[in-house]
């Protein structure tokens, strides 16, 4: 960063730490020594980008940096001169009072945590090439996804599933093989119209054009329902939600999975988000209020080459008639 006349070692300070990009990587780097390539994944930026941050950091004297082979890496500096220390204490507690940033750092340390697991992972294969190459030998065999495809042979042969919002019918494709009936639903017309095609072999999926708040299915006529990433478009969830739960039978199940909250506005207008996610306390909150049983309420594992917010996965259970 070159100082011009009027600025001083505390302003280069102040611009140094006065970018949200930048406080989050102090933040991850405090808690671990990253290269530029592992930071770009946790933070979802180009490498580009992550090393112009870097160098604005190191000129301020924030980090340290070393190198191993290629690779550099870097870490908080663990001798910062009081004046920086300080600084740096200051900005930090303050930063922890803004709820959008709380919710951004809160979806980095989930995605370090994906990160150093891949490096464990890669470590693993320097000392033993077998065991480090099998999912890539699997994979080459097998395809990438033959698990997913396979795990809905769990479901029971006579249920009948309820695929809201199914999109162009990814999810129906999955399950329409192994259970008596799919229902796909969704408010697009053209949406639906894709579904149709890719999903004209299997004689076991009806098309419902349908807004998930008001559904014309009859009450308790339906085993399970999958709900993947559809909440945060719709306007009411908790009414969508209270739909859901009135098309299950007594002792059926939902499959809620959705983005954690978040604060990436531009979702708003770029992809017509009504909700920048949810958090696990709102959901379980909901829950209790129409007298759901969740069964699980987790946050999934990262994938480290996704561009997207976390998600969470909601496994809901609609309680069993008492006698």
């Amino acid at each position: 960063m070159k100082r011009s006349p009027v600025t001083s070692p505390l302003t280069d300070r102040l611009v140094a730490l006065g970018d949200v990009l930048r406080l989050r990587i102090c933040q991850l780097l405090e808690k671990e020594e990253l290269t530029v390539g592992e930071l770009g994944r946790v933070l979802q930026i180009p490498q580009s980008s992550t090393s112009r941050h870097l160098r604005v950091l190191n000129q301020a004297g924030l980090l340290a940096k070393r190198a191993d082979g290629t690779a550099s890496y870097y870490r908080m500096n663990p001798r910062l001169e009081d004046g920086l220390a300080n600084l740096w204490r200051a900005i930090r507690a303050e930063a922890g009072q803004s709820e959008g940033l709380a919710a951004a750092v809160a979806g980095d340390d989930q995605r370090l945590r994906a990160v150093l697991a891949e490096r464990r992972t890669d470590s693993l294969a320097f000392f033993g090439r077998v065991a480090g190459e099998w999912d890539k030998v699997r994979g080459e065999l097998f395809g990438q996804h033959f698990a997913m495809a396979a795990l809905p042979a769990l479901f029971p042969p006579q249920w009948t599933v309820a695929d809201i919002g199914c999109g162009t019918g990814a999810n129906a494709a999955l399950v329409a093989p192994f259970v008596r009936e799919v229902i796909c639903v969704d408010q697009s017309t053209p949406m639906l119209d894709a579904a149709k095609q890719r999903l004209a072999d299997f004689g076991n999926i009806s098309f419902v054009r349908a807004a998930v708040e008001d559904l014309p299915l009859e009450d308790g006529t339906v085993d399970a329902v999958l709900c993947l990433l559809v909440l945060h478009h719709v306007t009411d969830p908790l009414q969508g939600l209270r739909e859901l739960r009135r098309v299950l039978r007594p002792g059926g199940r939902m499959l809620v999975v959705d983005m954690l909250q978040h604060d990436r506005e531009a979702y708003r207008h770029s992809m017509g988000h009504v909700h920048l996610g949810f958090s696990l306390e709102r959901m379980a909150g909901w829950c209790d209020e129409l007298e759901l049983t969740a069964r699980r309420l987790t946050p999934l594992p990262t994938d480290t080459e996704a561009r997207g917010p976390g998600l969470f996965a909601a496994m809901i259970e609609k309680p069993r008639e008492t006698s």
